[in-house]
């Protein structure tokens, strides 16, 4: 019973450190985000050097122990390293679950969201399972023999750091993201007939004609039809209990220069539509702008919308239009919306009808040619159907 248990509870660690290493390893610019989240929220601005390190290294030690302890190659190093990481990650969560100042986590990137008490929750098991395996880790058996471990070890390191340095270079290998190629826009922001929407607790303030007194109240039982004897005062920030439905794009929308919202515009024209996602203009690469200027210029020629949204304004974007020359008009879209639609800054994305066709980091931005190739793909498919 005893060696089934400890055959469980290496899979279950192992198979949960792998994947958390992964789906973080493969988006370390969104784990950077996250990771200033952390930052902002905790008032640790002292760490925030550790921020772009930590988004490498911290999936890498993560997907480390996973296969140490799936392939028995270092496994009483690589238990020694988890403890210490629930040692530090067990007490972070229960702060974060008792206080909520980030919503979400991030232990699962964007794979896979759960709440900051489900997340507490999962840390005491593991954290249970991996005492468990250091205190029996001389009774851990293996089918395989070492020599073939030590291969499986070595080949899934090497294709996960391959596979990190593509992610990280163009858009991530996998995209968990809702703003995802063939995800329509439009349809992610639906909320469902009869969806659960959020429930808050409202308390009142009401001062006692009589004595004075201001007295608190809640929604069941504040008096205001007793006129006589309670006069209102006033109204606490209402505190949320229970999260209602939240559709995967709920913070999604396009402004113009003045402020125009032309998101349902945009978002149902049938022609074809390049965005380039611009999250800070200020901070964004120009290295191929002279590319990104030409494929602008061939789609307003060729009858192709061509914009780009960026959430800088003022006298950062006109100083990168007196620099850059761009052949396109800028809109406005939410800072945060635009890094979880493009991690690459810049980047383009391709749409019509408010569905996404496809995504290019900025090392990807396609030619002319190819984009022609690309739509003319898509209307063939569209005249097949």
């Amino acid at each position: 019973m005893k060696e089934k248990g400890l055959i469980a509870s290496r899979w279950v660690v192992g198979i949960l450190f792998l994947f958390t290493g992964f789906v973080k390893g493969i988006d370390p610019i969104g784990l950077q985000y996250k990771l200033s989240d952390y930052t902002d929220a905790l008032h640790l601005k002292i760490m925030e050097i550790l921020v772009n390190p930590g988004s490498f290294l911290l999936p890498f030690a993560e997907f480390i122990i996973g296969i140490s302890l799936l392939t028995g190659i270092f496994v009483r190093v690589s238990l020694r390293l988890a403890i210490f990481f629930m040692a530090i990650f067990t007490p972070l969560t229960f702060y974060i679950a008792l206080k909520n100042p980030v919503t979400d986590c991030g232990c699962f990137g964007d794979a896979l969201v759960i709440t900051n008490w489900e997340t507490f929750y999962k840390n005491i098991l593991l954290t249970l399972l991996i005492v468990f395996l250091l205190l029996n880790r001389k009774n851990l058996h293996y089918i395989i023999t070492a020599g073939l471990r030590k291969m499986n070890f070595v080949v899934l390191l090497i294709l996960y750091i391959l596979t990190v340095g593509w992610s990280y270079k163009h858009e991530p290998l996998i995209d968990f993201r809702p703003y995802k190629v063939g995800i329509n826009i439009s349809e992610g922001m639906i909320i469902p007939k009869g969806a659960p929407t959020d429930v808050y607790k409202n308390t009142y303030r009401y001062r006692n004609l009589i004595t004075n007194e201001i007295k608190k109240f809640g929604d069941t039982d504040f008096p205001w039809q007793d006129t006589v004897h309670w006069k209102f005062e006033s109204m606490e920030q209402p505190l949320l209990v229970k999260k209602g439905y939240r559709p995967p794009i709920h913070d999604f929308s396009i402004q113009t220069a003045d402020q125009q919202d032309v998101t349902e515009t945009l978002l149902q024209d049938s022609i074809y539509t390049f965005f380039l996602l611009a999250y800070d203009l200020e901070k964004s690469s120009n290295r191929r702008q002279k590319d990104i200027n030409s494929l602008a210029y061939w789609a307003n020629q060729h009858g192709y919308h061509f914009i780009c949204l960026t959430s800088t304004a003022g006298d950062g974007l006109k100083k990168f239009q007196l620099d850059q020359h761009p052949e396109y008009e800028f809109m406005f879209t939410d800072q945060t919306t635009l890094k979880t639609m493009m991690r690459s800054n810049p980047g383009l994305m391709l749409m019509q009808k408010g569905t996404v066709i496809a995504k290019w980091a900025e090392a990807d931005i396609p030619e002319p040619e190819k984009a022609a190739l690309l739509i003319r793909s898509q209307m063939n498919k569209k005249l097949n159907h």
